[in-house]
């Protein structure tokens, strides 16, 4: 049931409570006819009025009825007055204000399609506090996205202008998640000939999908029947590191999280080695990784691995810790806990 909806049966309802409680009221207390006291009820309602030949105890009865149905006929008025200004104008009033919001968005994500890949890469957004805005040509999917607090708009994703219209030049990052691999190509194609230094992450349904994919430029290609199938095995192959990895990547209550910082240029840890960091021990994180600024990955690093700007650092820990890190490795006033 939609808003207007509601709206508009609290309205009947209301209206029809009085009338009831009026017809009654009269029946019982003037000896009217049912419709003679309906008839009575409506017309103070609408404060026709007609005289009347009442008892004292009619004229009291009247008196509460003439101020409760007046006031549900001023508020019925008034809620079917806005209703029509809504939709005569609500449309358009939204659209400016997803404008106003999208231009002021940088360095944000952009979401093609709203389905379940979109929504599950939504609510991984929305769950990590990032910018991000979602475009899906279906209304009825844009709507849901709205309603749970997301910047959404239903346009084609596919079209230039719409991509533009979204921010595509300030944008941190694209997810395509369309419906047909086809589309998603295409919104691949055309962010990355707006925006080359974006990075687009995308689904790739068919096989062989995820190499055209790459080739086209696409920065990560995912296949979800792929990925689920291969989870699948390795819960019954090695089900204790899966539940491990449920525990890092997944929001299931545990305030742990695999995270990715990049050492600052001018952050003091620059050339130090991860035995002078310490940073098990004075900010409580685990090193897993170092992604070096060349693209190479160093998984489990020696301790005598020395840090340099550019870096990425692969860590696991409590979210505060995390934001203790980033603030370390980021500002070189920064201090450990």
């Amino acid at each position: 049931m939609t808003r207007l909806t509601r709206r508009f049966l609290y309205i009947l309802v209301a209206i029809g409570t009085t009338l009831l409680i009026g017809t009654v009221g009269f029946s019982i207390i003037g000896g009217y006819h049912p419709f003679d006291a309906f008839y009575i009820t409506l017309t103070t309602m609408t404060t026709v009025g007609y005289g009347d030949s009442f008892s004292r105890a009619g004229r009291i009865f009247n008196a509460f009825l003439i101020i409760i149905g007046v006031t549900t006929i001023f508020i019925a008025m008034g809620a079917m007055t806005q209703t029509i200004i809504e939709l005569e104008f609500g449309d358009a009033i939204g659209k400016r204000r997803n404008k106003r919001m999208i231009d002021k968005l940088k360095d944000h994500f952009i979401i093609c399609g709203y389905g379940r890949v979109g929504r599950g890469a939504a609510a991984e957004l929305q769950r990590a506090g990032v910018p991000f805005v979602v475009v899906d040509i279906d209304p009825e999917r844009v709507e849901p996205a709205i309603l749970a607090g997301m910047l959404a708009v239903a346009a084609d994703s596919t079209r230039d202008e719409t991509l533009r219209q979204v921010g595509i030049d300030r944008a941190r990052g694209l997810v395509a998640a369309l419906s047909t691999d086809a589309d998603n190509l295409f919104v691949l194609l055309s962010a990355k000939g707006l925006n080359p230094k974006i990075y687009v992450a995308t689904r790739a349904a068919e096989e062989g999908a995820e190499e055209k994919m790459r080739r086209a430029g696409a920065d990560a290609v995912f296949a979800p029947y792929s990925i689920t199938g291969h989870r699948l095995a390795q819960s019954l192959l090695r089900p204790h590191v899966v539940q491990f990895l449920d525990f890092t990547t997944n929001d299931i209550g545990m305030d742990i999280t695999i995270e990715q910082v990049r050492v600052s240029e001018t952050c003091e840890v620059v050339s130090k080695t991860i035995r002078e960091m310490q940073l098990r021990r004075n900010v409580g994180v685990i090193v897993m990784a170092i992604r070096r600024a060349d693209g190479r990955m160093i998984f489990n690093p020696p301790a005598d691995t020395a840090v340099e700007a550019g870096d990425f650092l692969i860590v696991m820990g409590r979210q505060g810790d995390l934001t203790t890190l980033e603030a370390l490795l980021a500002d070189p006033g920064g201090t450990r806990r």
